[in-house]
């Protein structure tokens, strides 16, 4: 199991750039876009996930308080103090698996071949890429391009705060 099997969240909309990101990271990151903090502590309580909100008054809640439920208080504005929080909250080990998520839809992609996207991507693309991934759900395709990098340097500073790998 790697560590991003341990941590599944329920993120608020408040915080819906930082589940993007930890959709990226790897980790399984829904964002509940409902009006009623009932049903997001309904999500987390029946599907063992970890509340990420910014609000306060969430925290005071009796299923969190009695730790029938685990959630985060996010304080930072920026992305990078977010995840801060969360890797200090939970000592989140450095490994995990970036880029197996979808960050729109947070289903697990699909390998796909090349001939199978070849009306589907920008034909510089395909000319220039050999592997592609795509989701099941949204049928959106990946491909490690210039951003794909880009997410990478991004995820490296992202992490520089994260615990030394250990056993989990």
């Amino acid at each position: 199991m790697n560590s991003s099997d341990k941590y599944k969240f329920v993120a608020d909309i408040n915080v819906g750039k930082l589940a993007k990101w930890l959709r990226v990271m790897g980790y399984d990151t829904l964002i509940f876009r409902g009006a009623d903090d009932t049903g997001m502590l309904t999500l987390a309580l029946a599907e063992e996930r970890i509340i990420l909100t910014r609000d306060t008054k969430f925290m005071e809640r009796r299923a969190v308080k009695k730790g029938e439920v685990r959630a985060i208080l996010i304080r930072g504005d920026e992305l990078e103090a977010q995840v801060g929080d969360i890797i200090s909250e939970l000592k989140l080990p450095c490994a995990y698996e970036p880029f197996l998520i979808c960050i729109e839809c947070n289903e697990l992609l699909v390998k796909r071949e090349k001939p199978e996207v070849r009306e589907r991507v920008p034909a510089y693309v395909y000319a220039t890429q050999e592997e592609f991934m795509e989701c099941p759900q949204c049928h959106r395709v990946y491909w490690k391009g210039t951003h794909w990098r880009q997410m990478g340097d991004r995820l490296a500073e992202l992490r520089k705060d994260c615990y030394p790998d250990k056993p989990i």
